[in-house]
Formats: C-alpha cells, sequence, structure tokens
C-alpha cells in the first residue's frame, strides 16, 4: 500500500479524477510545488483529505486539529523551536508516554527526539499540514501567554491605583480579542453594566461568559476598538458600525465592529470573520447518505434555482461551498459574489461586496450574465432586484445558487413573492430550497446515557420516536465543562415538483406546500434534529433550542 503514488491513492478513493489529477501535474511543473499541495491549491482535496488519506496509507490513526484540545503538560515537554524544527506537535501525555502528531508518517526524526525527551516511544497520529501550522503557532503562543493570568494582573494593577493607563486598555482590548480568536467565537460582546463590565463570547451558537472587568476600563477600552474600526470615539449617543484587520499568529482577522448606547455607556459588538474552517464534501456535513446524494444530484443540475436558507452563523457558506465541489470546474464556468468571500479556490472566479463603490448582488449578478457563465453564486438575495436577477439568470440556462434569511424552507416563497418575484417565473425556476440549522455535537469524552422523563418521551413521539433513553455530556476538561464539543447540520429540502410549482403559481397557502412536501417525503427541521438526538450525535435541549 505504501508504494502506490498519491495521485493513483487519491483516484482510487473517488477523491479526485483523470482530468483533475492532469491539471494538477500541469500546474506542478509550473509552480514546482509539491502534487498534494497543487491538488490542494487548485480546491480538489483539502489539506484535511490529504491528511486523512496518508494516514490510511500508513496505517495511522488521523487527528482532525480543528476540534482538537492540546494538553499543556504536553506542551511544557517539548519546546516549541523543537516540534517546529522536527515538523511535529505534541498532543497528550498518559503514563509517560507522549502523543505526537506529524504531517509525514515517515517522519523518524520526531519518533527519536520524542523517545529521547520521554525515555518512552510515542504514539503517532496523522494530522494535515494547514492545521499542523496553525495550531503550532496558537497552541505555543496561548501557552506561553495565559489570557487569564494578564487580564488578571491588569485587573489588579487598575484596583489598586483606581486608574488606568493607555497600555492598560489598550492591553486589555487586545487580550478581549485574542481570547475570542483562542475560544473560535464568532462574536465578541463587551456589555457594561452599573459597576463592572462583561465580556461574552459566541461559541457554537451560545453565549459563554469569558470576563469580569473594572468599569473604569470601559471607556478606554471602547475607545481602543473605535480607533482601530475608524469610529468616532467624541460621538457616544448614536450606535455606529465599522470594522479593521487583527493581525494575529501570522493570519489577519477581518472584525466588524458595532457599538449602541446603553445606560451604562456604549455596548460593543465584535463579530470575527475568520472563515469558514476547512471546505468540506456533502457527505461529511452532517446529512444522512441519502439525503446527501439528493443533493448531490440537486447540485449537478444544468439551470434553476437553489437556495439555501436559515439564520446567521447557520453554516450556509460552508453547505454552498461544498456543494460547489461537486460541480465540475473544469468543464464549467462558475462565478461568486460574497460578503466576504470565506473560501478561495483556484478554478472559480469569486468576487467581494463593495458597497463603497456601489458594487453589491444585483450589480455583480447582472454584469455576470457577460461572463459566459454555467453556475452564479450570489451570495444572498436581499432585494428586489437582485431576486429578478437570479430568476432571469436561472430561466435563461443557468444554475443559480444562493442564501435567504428565513426560519424554514417553505417560508422563502413567500418572501420572495414579498420582494416582488413574478410567481410563474418563480415556480418555473426553483429547484430546490434547504433550510438548516447547526447544533451542537455531544463531547465523546463524557458523552452518557440517560433516562428520559415523561415529558422527554412524549416530545420524542411527537416525532414518531419511541425510545426511553437518550445521550448528553456530562462536562470535562476537553469541552470545557459544556458537554458539547463542535457542531453538526439539521436540515431540510424542499423539492420542487411539477405538483409543488402549480401551488406556487396558484398562490397556495405555507401550509399547503409544507404539508404536500411531507407527504412526499420531506423531514422537517425539527424531525431532522430529533432523529440525531436518539442516535446520540446531539440532545434533546439543543434540538429544541435551535428548531423549537
Amino acid at each position: 500500500m505504501a508504494s502506490i503514488r498519491l495521485g493513483d491513492l487519491l483516484l482510487s478513493k473517488g477523491l479526485i479524477n483523470d482530468v483533475q489529477l492532469k491539471i494538477a501535474l500541469v500546474q506542478q511543473k509550473v509552480t514546482g510545488d509539491l502534487l498534494g499541495d497543487t491538488l490542494s491549491k487548485l480546491g480538489f482535496v483539502t489539506s484535511k483529505e490529504l491528511g486523512q488519506i496518508l494516514a490510511q496509507q500508513a496505517g495511522l490513526d488521523f487527528i482532525d486539529l480543528g476540534g482538537y484540545s492540546i494538553a499543556d503538560e504536553a506542551l511544557r515537554i517539548v519546546p516549541k523551536d523543537i516540534a517546529e524544527k522536527m515538523e511535529f506537535i505534541p498532543l497528550d501525555i498518559h503514563d509517560g508516554q507522549l502523543s505526537i502528531g506529524v504531517t509525514n508518517p515517515s517522519n523518524i526524526m520526531a519518533i527519536d527526539t520524542v523517545t529521547r525527551l520521554t525515555k518512552k516511544q510515542p504514539r503517532v497520529f496523522m494530522v494535515d499540514v494547514d492545521s499542523f501550522r496553525d495550531t503550532v503557532e496558537s497552541a505555543y503562543f496561548f501557552f506561553e501567554n495565559p489570557i487569564q493570568e494578564r487580564v488578571d494582573a491588569i485587573i489588579k494593577e487598575i484596583k489598586a491605583t483606581e486608574s488606568t493607563t493607555g497600555t492598560s486598555v489598550s492591553s486589555l482590548a487586545d487580550l478581549v480579542v485574542m481570547d475570542g480568536i483562542r475560544r473560535k467565537a464568532t462574536d465578541i460582546h463587551v456589555n457594561p453594566t452599573s459597576n463592572s463590565v462583561h465580556v461574552f463570547y459566541r461559541i457554537d451558537g451560545v453565549l459563554q461568559h469569558g470576563h469580569c472587568l473594572p468599569k473604569i476600563s470601559h471607556a478606554g477600552m471602547v475607545s481602543r476598538i473605535k480607533i482601530m474600526s475608524q469610529l468616532d470615539i467624541a460621538e457616544q449617543r448614536l450606535p455606529q458600525d465599522g470594522s479593521f484587520t487583527y493581525s494575529f499568529l501570522k493570519k489577519g482577522f477581518d472584525i466588524r465592529v458595532s457599538s449602541v448606547p446603553t445606560i451604562y455607556g456604549e455596548n460593543l459588538v465584535m463579530r470575527i470573520l475568520a472563515g469558514s474552517g476547512p471546505l468540506l464534501r456533502i457527505e461529511n456535513l452532517g446529512f444522512d447518505p441519502k439525503e446527501a446524494a439528493g443533493i448531490r444530484n440537486l447540485f449537478r443540475k444544468p439551470h434553476g434555482i437553489i437556495l439555501i436558507t436559515g439564520p446567521t452563523g447557520s453554516g450556509k457558506t460552508t453547505t454552498l461551498y461544498a456543494a460547489l465541489r461537486e460541480i465540475n470546474l473544469i468543464e464549467r464556468n462558475v462565478l461568486t459574489v460574497e460578503d466576504p468571500v470565506e473560501y478561495k479556490l483556484s478554478l472559480i472566479k469569486q468576487t467581494q461586496v463593495n458597497e463603497k463603490v456601489g458594487y453589491d448582488f444585483a450589480l455583480a449578478g447582472r454584469n455576470f450574465m457577460r461572463q459566459d457563465p454555467d453556475v452564479m453564486l450570489l451570495g444572498e438575495i436581499r432585494d428586489e432586484n437582485t431576486a429578478k436577477i437570479a430568476i432571469r439568470a436561472s430561466i435563461t440556462g443557468h444554475l443559480v445558487l444562493s442564501t435567504l434569511h428565513t426560519n424554514d424552507a417553505v417560508t422563502s416563497i413567500p418572501r420572495l413573492i414579498d420582494l416582488n418575484a413574478d410567481r410563474f417565473l418563480l415556480s418555473s425556476s426553483l429547484l430546490a430550497i434547504m433550510a438548516q440549522r447547526l447544533v451542537r455535537r455531544i463531547c465523546q469524552h463524557c458523552k452518557e446515557e440517560y433516562e428520559l422523563n415523561d415529558e422527554e418521551i412524549a416530545v420524542f413521539k411527537e416525532q414518531g420516536i419511541d425510545i426511553s433513553k437518550a445521550y448528553r455530556g456530562k462536562g470535562c476538561p476537553k469541552c470545557g465543562g459544556s458537554g458539547y464539543a463542535g457542531r453538526t447540520v439539521i436540515g431540510e429540502i424542499l423539492r420542487i415538483d411539477d405538483e409543488i410549482r402549480e401551488l406556487i403559481y396558484s398562490g397556495a397557502s405555507v401550509i399547503a406546500i409544507q404539508e404536500n412536501a411531507v407527504k412526499k417525503g420531506m423531514r422537517p427541521l425539527k424531525a431532522d434534529g430529533m432523529i440525531k438526538a436518539s442516535k446520540g450525535l446531539t440532545t434533546l435541549d439543543e434540538v429544541l433550542r435551535v428548531a423549537g
């Protein structure tokens, strides 16, 4: 097995095809990059998929560093310069035996180094190259610079002097942002109260308390963040919006800032736009195999509109890009307009909304028609113009992908009609509407079975699931005591067939369309969530929190 070339191995696993391999080899001659790196840059395979294949080839277990908590004890044993030089990352330690992650299965130097340091052979796991680089930087930085200790030291200094300095408030603002990045938060809330300031982080869709700071630090912190965002620090009576790029750990994090005046001072919310993690394939999103196959077929259609709906942060962009990977990017011309571009793929022509110069979804959509497109991705349908352009493009033979903010699949139809979309054109152009939410997964390290009470049994029975036991996370150091680690998708897919087209055209009610779709096999959001809860992927509480 080890002698099989990487390209042949990827072909045998169905991750790439002959044409993709041929293009990668041609590009490799020009750039001189490794074949794996070239395939990854072209978007044919991801760094994680390459890592998994190499692990399989070498007979090693693969660890996804994205959701892995590195143990401080392991980092203490191996200095950062040695880990970087020998290209391995310490992961954990049990009974004196160190677990390490390597990107090259034949990295004998790493094994020898660890054996010398610990007097025991390490347990070796494969990790992917991209996650390895990011994790080595962040794990050692936060190990050497414990954020909570630094915050506590500044608070102590402020309390002792009963005043703040420019340095102390700047450091606090930086530490609050750094901690958000460390915790993989999507939003940071700085909430002033009558006698203190509370910092909350939105992690996996749920707010978690981060820090409590002295009230005296609030004005300085807010001014520091407003200066970075190019906002008016003198204006404290009106809401303001801005943004800045925060350079940290050799990466740039785009941060959008919103300030709102409250009775206790300005309330700040910072949204961290750090991309959406690694590209996934449809089958890895969390849909069951039958649904994944159906989605794959939808995105191979030659024309029509496919919409993905859900609130902000429900993984719509991740699903869109997973679906784009099903499209033959060599034979089909794909253009996108996004706000902002979260994933970068070589063979897709990607553009970004720029409201300062008037470049919006509608203007992009109109001009894409002159670019000989096969597939158009319009980041979001926000207004009448974008809705009409999407419909016009689909009925002139293009596949149009977009997102919409609605609560479920069926309510997207009245939303589009509310945007003055013509009923006949809409009914004839729609292919499918997918609604989705992200639910937190139960932590695998502290997962336990428990007896359901009568009320919980009744909730499951409503969805036709007859069980008396379910699963939950007890809470452990690996998941920060929450009982959850990572997220998965729950979704519903409304396929538009001739009968539903007729219902849309004739102005049928949302209930009538929903009943027709369910009768034909559509599984509603909540039902999909309850099935995942019954299988132990998530909890009943989590499904009810997200899907009602």
